[in-house]
């Protein structure tokens, strides 16, 4: 992990209320207990297999109640002391199991110790020194006999998706879909249109990875399955719900679509009203109008939905359209952790909830699994100049939000005037015009490129690029006035009326302040700049009230 990942794995950790089951922090200042550090390394990677995490973290020299870096010196100055824990580890765990790294950084002037801890494999509960080990909030444990069995289980459990329905055929399925299916598997590989074109239905099943050996599966319900062969997946639900919504979230319309799937999408497709959306425009530099929304984006958000829904909690995948956007939801935790790792890695997830699923909607042309998909969705979103796509990853399932238009014309401009921007840095930008919490360093880095001024939370659009977009007078507003204004407007107030509680200026000098601080910002500004006329003896004051200085000028 590059020094900028690092950043913001230590903020995203130290943000969490509190430690979980896969986060563990300490202070270790000088040293750390083996014997416990050994403890700590089962009973998170055991808890990152039962959360179906991807890793958990063991952090040093970060206390664990505020949250406050102090710094470690534990086995410091000797790289590879540190990266002998590797095998001194892998000495007493299950099957020699050890840190996926172990990464030292450089915070506040102070160092931190992060150790990324893999999952427990599939089926097979980790223990140090035969002793298995797991996690109660904070506390350490013995992992307890359900959560043990839990991850023996695993062993045993078959992809959802990959299940042969029992007493299902291909008379189950429906000729249009299966039609289809092999119009999309052409389009996909063509240079086997001829031999597709041989094949048996069975046949074309079997090699599309639809079906196991001419036997139905789960996914092959999904897909292809007739509306009532939905039973066969029971209690699992086959239906996409498409709600429409006024602007005060009142439901106007709903529609529910069955399997198969394949087929159905496209009616889902034309339930959403994609209107044009015009731009004012700018010189002749924005397009007159457009699609509010990109027909792949769409496509490509609601087949994820499909793919990686958790089919076996139940529940029904959801497309909510809006006035000027759409939001996704399905079931389930996002395997991949966060949005970030996507974008950041682009390339395809090691494991997948649906795995023969996934395959089968590859196969048929309706996913990627080359790890683009979804950072081509963002892509489509810069290239008109509209917000990102935004995640909510809470509560056991994934919500997918699209804005159909321009949110804030500053982001729009500064996007149009810096062609150049990687899609990491538009992310960042797209989190202040949200007024969502950036990471220190993602603060830096646009304050370093020019972006951004203020100071957080309250960012906005920098001079420079305000200029350049014609934003000048919107750039001075946000300013906000000069010290040499606040001082005259004080001492004209007291010459006129002779004295006034500080809470007068605030009234008087709240509107006129700089749009880019807080409320406390603006008071501390006032109460200092009192305290400096007071200290240069321009004013005075006399209990609560502040008066002209007998003495000052």
């Amino acid at each position: 992990m590059t020094v900028e990942e690092l950043n913001r794995k230590l903020f995203e950790l130290c943000s969490m209320q509190a430690e979980n089951e896969v986060v563990e922090f300490k202070t270790a200042k000088e040293s750390f207990d083996f014997q416990k550090l050994g403890k700590y390394f089962s009973a998170l990677s055991n808890e990152a297999n039962l959360k179906s995490k991807n890793e958990a973290w063991l952090v040093f020299g970060v206390e664990n109640t505020h949250k406050k870096i102090v710094g470690s010196n534990y086995r410091i100055n000797n790289r590879a002391l540190l990266d002998n824990l590797k095998s001194e580890i892998a000495n007493k765990t299950t099957n020699r199991i050890t840190f996926i790294e172990i990464y030292e950084l450089f915070v506040q002037a102070v160092r931190v110790v992060m150790f990324q801890i893999p999952p427990a494999p599939r089926g097979i509960p980790i223990a140090w020194e035969g002793h298995y080990y797991g996690r109660e909030d904070e506390s350490l444990n013995a992992l307890n006999i359900e959560e043990f069995e839990r991850i023996r289980k695993q062993a045993t459990q078959a992809d959802w998706s990959a299940v042969i329905c029992d007493n299902a055929s291909l008379d189950d399925l429906d000729p249009q879909a299966i039609n289809k299916a092999r119009e999309n598997y052409k389009n996909k590989f063509p240079e086997q249109s001829d031999l597709v074109n041989s094949w048996s239905d069975e046949t074309f099943l079997n090699k599309a990875k639809i079906t196991i050996r001419g036997k139905i599966t789960r996914a092959a319900v999904l897909l292809l399955g007739k509306p009532e062969s939905e039973h066969f997946i029971s209690p699992a639900e086959a239906k996409i719900r498409w709600i429409l919504k006024d602007n005060h979230n009142t439901e106007k319309d709903y529609a529910i679509f069955n399997c198969p799937f394949i087929l159905n999408v496209d009616d889902v497709y034309r339930k959403i009203r994609n209107l044009k959306y015009r731009y004012i425009r700018d010189n002749s530099l924005f397009p007159e109008e457009v699609d509010q929304y990109e027909p792949f984006l769409i496509r490509e958000a609601l087949h994820n939905c499909i793919a990686h829904q958790d089919y076996s909690i139940g529940g029904r995948v959801n497309v909510i359209e809006k006035e000027d956007e759409l939001v996704f939801t399905n079931g389930g935790e996002f395997i991949p952790g966060t949005i970030e790792n996507v974008i950041q890695k682009d390339a395809p997830e090691e494991r997948y909830r649906n795995p023969f699923l996934v395959t089968a909607m590859f196969t048929l042309n309706m996913v990627d699994t080359i790890g683009s998909g979804i950072r081509r969705m963002f892509n489509f979103q810069r290239s008109r100049f509209f917000p990102m796509p935004e995640y909510d990853l809470s509560d056991n399932r994934v919500k997918v939000t699209i804005i159909g238009k321009v949110l804030d014309s500053d982001f729009a401009k500064a996007l149009l005037q810096n062609p150049d921007l990687s899609l990491e840095e538009i992310i960042m930008l797209d989190k202040v015009q949200k007024r969502k919490e950036l990471l220190p360093f993602e603060v830096e880095h646009l304050k370093q490129k020019g972006l951004v001024e203020g100071r957080k939370p309250n960012l906005h659009i920098s001079a420079n690029v305000a200029a350049s977009t014609g934003q000048s007078v919107d750039y001075m507003k946000t300013r906000g006035i000069d010290d040499a204004f606040i001082r005259k407007t004080i001492i004209d107030y007291l010459e006129k009326f002779g004295d006034a509680k500080r809470e007068v200026f605030e009234k008087i000098l709240f509107n006129k302040l700089s749009e880019g601080l807080s409320d406390n910002q603006k008071r501390t500004k006032i109460k200092h700049t009192l305290q400096a006329m007071k200290k240069e003896g321009v004013i005075a004051s006399v209990g609560k009230k502040w008066t002209i200085s007998n003495s000052g000028a």
